[in-house]
């Protein structure tokens, strides 16, 4: 007869605790030390070990504290009061172990998953018809356009789709609305076939721009910022952070195939300790990019030469952190010659075939916006929690306080706030007071009572009061 599931795991913890008794009464006939009858009953330390195990998955270790056996502390001189020769903090724990406070971090998470990207624009409202140029089964140039419209479920293509849940075999698209009015008036001209670019100067950054704006909602420490297109790659866009929750922004990477021309800025500049906080700018295309799902992805910490010294670098550790992040786009990218390859008509949604116009290519759509990153809790906690007000902040330890553990919770200013580094915990201390440093001296009167209290070089003295 099959047994059931609850079944099986009664008969493997009676069988696991039947093991153990014998196990222990026949340690005991050897002489051990301990009687058999005894054994039989706490022989059960067996079941006891099994549930143990749950319960430690249950309560895991914290992350923030380092275990030791106080055998083993002893060895390594660590003391139960006062700290190891590293400097890190120790307290006995309930098990009876030493505890020593070490670095701890979050997470590293996409830190813009789910969360709200405003655009300044996104298309729906009116209808518009949007084309890509992509590759066919045969390897050939072709057209697919389709409708975007808000009021339909299934042609809509809000900002929310940069945040969702990205899947590569079925990519949903933000796409913002087309960002020139009409076409040339002259449709046998050679630059009927592709987009109106901005012209240079002061211009070219306004007349197609887009925005982007992600709030993150605390101060994460940022790896990365990727953006996947469905369709080309912008030619030139600006990425921009906030470290004030968009209070004032500073630029982060620059992207164009006209750096000096656009920015201002030299192409693929050479960063020193003495610029680590310099935005760069480079070209973003490579004659390896598909027409269509290309990637930007810019890391915070190439190229600059304190990434490999982080911990002790204040300037990188303030570069890479934001609040909040901008994405703007400046200038398409120019068509010209794929849309002379592909022809003059484009496959429609419904299978019909429509004359294509330059306004059809003129917009900017993006599938998956991801900022990679952690909380950011300067070494002091290792995760980030919704406090009382809704706001995200750091879980501290270490006797630290603050969104960010940035600073020592009351009464715990013995030592300066410090980040929490490899070597050294840097954990707040508060005020102690040594039983062997501790004198107290009364001094009783009729009407007066007074006292002396020293300790830790510190003299405190009661004026005379009355005595109730």
């Amino acid at each position: 007869m099959a047994l059931k599931s609850w079944e099986m795991i009664l008969l493997a913890v009676s069988l696991l605790t039947a093991t153990n008794t014998v196990t222990a009464k026949s340690t005991n006939s050897n002489g051990s030390g301990g009687s058999s009858s005894s054994s039989s009953v706490t022989g059960g330390g067996g079941s006891s070990g099994f549930l143990h195990m749950f319960a430690a998955q249950q309560n895991p270790p914290d992350p923030c504290y380092e275990e030791i056996p106080i055998g083993l502390a002893n060895q390594a001189g660590v003391g139960a009061v006062g700290g190891a020769t590293s400097g890190a903090s120790t307290a006995v724990s309930s098990s009876g172990t030493i505890l020593r406070s070490r670095r701890c971090v979050p997470d590293f998470v996409n830190a813009a998953f789910g969360k709200e990207v405003v655009a300044t624009s996104t298309c729906g409202n009116p209808p518009s018809r949007h084309c890509y140029t992509n590759t066919d089964e045969k390897g050939e140039l072709a057209r697919l356009c389709s409708v975007c419209d808000a009021s339909n479920a299934r042609r809509r293509h809000p900002s929310t789709y940069l945040t969702d849940l990205h899947n590569v075999n079925n990519m949903t698209c933000w796409q913002s609305e087309p960002l020139v009015s009409s076409p040339p008036s002259s449709p046998s001209s050679a630059s009927s076939s592709q987009p109106v670019l901005p012209s240079s100067g002061g211009s070219v950054l306004t007349e197609n721009n887009v925005t982007l704006t992600l709030s993150l909602g605390k101060k994460y420490e940022l790896t990365y910022i990727s953006l996947q297109f469905c369709g080309r790659k912008p030619d030139s866009l600006a990425i921009y952070k906030s470290m004030d929750f968009g209070k004032t922004w500073q630029a982060f990477q620059y992207y164009s195939s006209q750096c000096r021309k656009l920015y201002g800025r030299p192409n693929r500049a050479i960063i020193t300790k003495s610029n680590e906080q310099e935005a760069l700018c480079t070209d973003a295309h490579s004659l390896l990019d598909p027409l269509s799902g290309s990637r930007i992805a810019f890391s915070t910490m190439e190229g600059r030469p304190s990434a490999f010294d982080f911990e002790n670098s204040p300037v990188l550790q303030d570069w890479v952190t934001a609040t909040d992040v901008r994405v703007v786009f400046h200038r398409f990218y120019p068509y010209g010659e794929d849309n002379q390859r592909g022809g003059g008509s484009a496959d429609n949604n419904n299978g019909s075939t429509a004359a294509v116009s330059v306004r059809d290519y003129s917009f900017y759509a993006a599938a998956d916006f991801a900022v990679g990153g952690r909380c950011k809790c300067n070494g002091h906690a290792s995760r980030c929690v919704q406090g009382r007000d809704g706001h995200l902040g750091c879980d501290c330890r270490h006797n630290t306080a603050g969104r960010d553990c940035e600073k020592c919770k009351p009464f715990h200013f013995d030592r300066p706030w410090g980040r929490a580094t490899a070597k050294d915990a840097n954990e707040c201390k508060g005020a102690e007071l040594a039983p062997s440093k501790l004198h107290v001296i009364t001094t009783v009167k009729p009407s007066i009572g007074a006292f002396i209290l020293k300790g830790n070089s510190r003299l405190a003295e009661s004026r005379s009061m009355p005595c109730l």
